[in-house]
Order: C-alpha cells, then structure tokens, then sequence
C-alpha cells in the first residue's frame, strides 16, 4: 500500500514537471523576440532618445532588454536613457548587469564610476578609475576622475575633523567643495545642513535638505526636520507636504504622525481664519485666530501672524481702542512690517488722532515707497490732520467717527440748546454761541448727509468756501444757513 501511494506521488509530481515545462514553452513563445525585432527596439530607442522623447525611448529599450538578457549592450543603451532623465539610481543596476556581462566594457565601468562619485562613494568609484587604467593607462577621463575621487576622499575626512570640533564654519566651506564634486551624496548635504541650522541658517539648511530627503530611499528623519525648519519660519502649507512624505514612508512613524497632527491643525485654523476674513466675518476670524496662537504658543511667527490679522480685523469692526493696543503689539514684534503699520494708522484715524496716523503711514512708506494703498492712506491721513486743524466736525458734535445717524441727531440736539444765543444776554457771549451754534448746526448738516459725511471722512470739508466751484458771494454750499431771513430769531426744527 505503501508502495502504491508512492507510485502515486511520483506520477503526480511527473505530471506537475510536465506542465512547468510546457508552460515555460508557452510563455518563451509570449516574451521571446527574434533578433530581428530587437534590433528593431533597439533602433527605435535611438532615434526616440535622438529626439528627446525620453519615457518613449525607454518603453523601447525595456522591450529590447527583455528580448535578449545577455546583450550587455541593451543595459548599457538603457542606462543611457535613464541618466538622460536624470534617473542615476535606476541607471546604475543596469551599468553593474553590463560590467558583469562583459567585465572589459570600460565606458560601462567609467559612467558608473562617475555615478558612484557623485553619490559620494569614492572607494567603488576609484575600483571602477583604477580597473580602466589598468586596461587602458592613457585614459584621461579616467584618471581625471581618479584624482577627484581621491580629492574627495581627502575633503570628506577633513569635513568631518572640522564638524566633531565644532567648527561648523570651515565645515560648511569644505563641504562646498564636497558637494560640487558629489552632488548625490546625501551624507554631505546634511551634515552642512545641520551646520548652518547650528549657525541659526535654517534657510540655507532648508536648501540641503529638499534635495537630501529624496536622495535616500528611507529618508524620514530628514523629511521631519525639514517639516520642523519650515513650521518654524511659519511655511506651514510647505511643512504639512514634507512630513506627508515622512508619513508614505512609514504611516506609524510616531515622531513624524505626532508632527503632522500639530500643523495640520494649525494650518487648518490658519485658512478658516483667512476664509474668514474674505467673508467679512471679522469676529469670527479674531476668534480663530486666537485658537491658532493656543495651538501653537511656541513659535514667534504664529504669534506675530495671528496679532496681526486680529489687528486688521478690529480695525474692519471700529474696535479702534483694542486693535491699537493689539496693532501695537504686532509692531514691537515686526516692526518693518507695512501693513500693521497701515491697520494701527486706522485705527488711529478711528481714534480721530491724525497725527500718529500720518506718522504710521509716513513709517510704512519707506519700507515701501511703490505701495499705492500706503500712499493714498497717507494722504488721507494728511488730509484729515489738516481738515482737523480748521474744523472736525466729529470733535464739535463729541461723537465718534462710528456714530450712527440717531447718535449725531441726539448730540446736536444738546449742543444746539447749549449753545443757542438766546440763551446769553451779553453781545460778547452773544457773538460766541452764534459761532458756536453755527459750527454745530454745520457738524449735523455735513455728517447726517451721506454724500457730505462720505467727502469729510475723505479728508475734504464739503462746506469749506475753497472746495466749492462757483460758490462766491459768501453764500452757504448745498443751500444750507442756519440763520433764516437777517434778524437772526435762530428758529429751527430738531429732525
């Protein structure tokens, strides 16, 4: 019985082999190419790669390397292509495949070299220099690069003497020369990153390790850090794209998802804050605001950021007292900054205090002598330091440059008792509540009309004799007098 199950077995593992086998047949009829159609590839290849149609060159070559795996030269074309797209990692297995192939092949062994030395691994690469010129003694390219490879080698042991010393100076001008000589080594870009982050340069680190973290198959560690630096200097949409790239690599990156969590709340905060605004929901915005600055109470920018945009927004909502003090904080926190400079000029124009608004907008001006909306602020404010000088019409009634149209009807009301000359005996008190009366009767006439109110807020005073065409004769603008007929009975109607 034994023997029988044996038999069995036997017999079906046969047939299994058998079937392998006629498979194998069946898919080398699928993938195998004649010679014929290889070169037709490989033909193609090159008048694609001729033309610069790279990704199409490359489909051509893929075909030919599968055609026909021990044609060294079809991995040596296809290398080609991929150092053309400036895909080096891709070319160097098929470089490696065609120096197996064919160990004699010295341009395969000097463009790999040459890969290998850029990716800052001087000792495959000097192999590569040194198995040239042991065939072939007068190859100059080689040995040229032997000699940059043993620079290197030199410059990299240097770099690092300098950095352990903590001399991050001289680090950083070695490592200049390092990277000019291995572009691709990820090593180097950030050691003198972490250098200039330590030389308070995050920038210029910033600069290393863009192309540094994609420079590694696993980078993570460098995504994160470069997300840190650029959540730092409050490049919050930039650092959210970085740490996503840590987190393709490894989801469950503790660090990096921790890192993520924070500034994909705050950035998130930051443009409703920003939607917001757009809206004219002022409130709404300040409140979001001062979430983002609980969110992130750490970092300057943020903070300077956010009292900023609060500024603005009580400014929109003639919150003039407040958005001072918090306009005021935002300058001693940016002081070249030209648009708080602007907002705090408002508010001081709110405020009805001209002259620090003419100052804030003058300050504002030499950070930015084209800025236009600065420009026209500032001759506003002019305007209104020098109408305030003659008359304010805000002043005389008492009332705010917010002050509804029953607010300023109720304070004209009380002026106009006070201050009706029927109310003196004397000539001399007589002739100053006439000056009075009249200065008050023109404060309600300019500021209950909205046209009138309008050019006075624009820095003109639309009863000023001097801003009227063909007003002569010493008659009142827009027909108004508030003296009826010669006798002066001052008869008039509280509406």
């Amino acid at each position: 019985m034994e023997s029988s199950r044996r038999r069995g077995v036997s017999g079906l593992l046969s047939s299994l082999s058998l079937l392998c086998v006629l498979l194998d047949l069946q898919l080398d009829g699928v993938l195998g190419l004649s010679p014929v159609e290889i070169e037709q590839h490989l033909e193609m290849g090159r008048k694609l790669l001729a033309a610069g149609q790279l990704a199409e060159a490359l489909s051509h070559y893929h075909s030919a390397v599968e055609g026909d795996s021990k044609n060294y030269l079809t991995y040596y074309k296809r290398a080609a292509v991929f150092l053309a797209m400036g895909k080096s990692k891709s070319a160097l297995p098929d470089l490696t495949r065609a120096i197996q192939l064919k160990p004699d092949f010295l341009a395969a062994r000097i463009q790999r070299g040459n890969i290998l030395l850029k990716q800052g691994n001087t000792q495959e690469a000097r192999e590569d220099f040194e198995a040239v010129l042991q065939r072939s003694p007068d190859q100059e390219e080689a040995r040229n690069q032997l000699h940059k490879a043993e620079e290197l080698e030199e410059l990299q042991e240097e770099a690092h003497k300098a950095y352990h010393r903590g001399d991050y100076t001289t680090t950083i001008q070695v490592l200049d020369r390092v990277v000019e000589l291995s572009p691709w080594d990820p090593e180097s870009r950030e050691m003198r990153a972490e250098c200039h982050i330590r030389l308070g340069e995050p920038r210029k680190a910033i600069l290393d390790l863009t192309p540094s973290a994609r420079l590694r198959t696993d980078n993570r560690a460098a995504f994160l850090k470069l997300s840190r630096l650029l959540y730092d200097l409050g490049e919050h949409h930039d650092s959210l794209s970085e740490i996503r790239e840590c987190l393709k690599l490894d989801q469950d990156d503790k660090e990096c998802f921790a890192h993520y969590k924070q500034v994909k709340k705050l950035n998130k905060q930051m443009e409703s804050a920003e939607e917001l605004i757009s809206e004219q929901r002022y409130q709404e915005a300040i409140d979001k605001y001062e979430s983002a600055m609980r969110t992130e109470p750490n970092v300057p920018f943020y903070t300077t950021k956010a009292k900023e945009r609060i500024c603005f927004c009580l400014v929109k909502i003639k919150e003039a007292e407040q958005a001072l003090d918090t306009c005021s904080e935002a300058h001693q926190r940016d002081p070249q900054n030209i648009n708080i400079l602007r907002d705090r000029a408002e508010a001081y124009i709110q405020l009805q205090d001209y002259e620090k608004a003419v100052e804030d907008y003058q300050e504002a001006r030499e950070f930015d002598q084209e800025n236009q909306e600065i420009r026209e602020g500032l001759e506003r404010a002019q305007k209104l330091l020098k109408l305030s000088q003659k008359r304010d019409y805000y002043k005389i009634l008492g009332v705010s440059r917010n002050a509804n149209k029953q607010e300023i009807i109720k304070a004209y009301r009380k002026l106009a008792q006070q201050w009706h000359p029927d109310n003196f005996q004397s000539e001399a008190e007589k002739k100053e509540a006439e000056k009075k009366f009249i200065d008050i009767a023109s404060a309600k006439e300019v500021l209950t009309n909205p046209e009138m109110r309008q050019k006075f807020d624009a820095g003109e005073d639309p009863l000023d004799p001097e801003n009227q065409q063909g007003g002569g004769g010493g008659e009142w603008p827009f027909g108004f007098n508030p003296f009826q007929g010669g006798n002066f009975h001052f008869k008039f109607h509280y509406n």
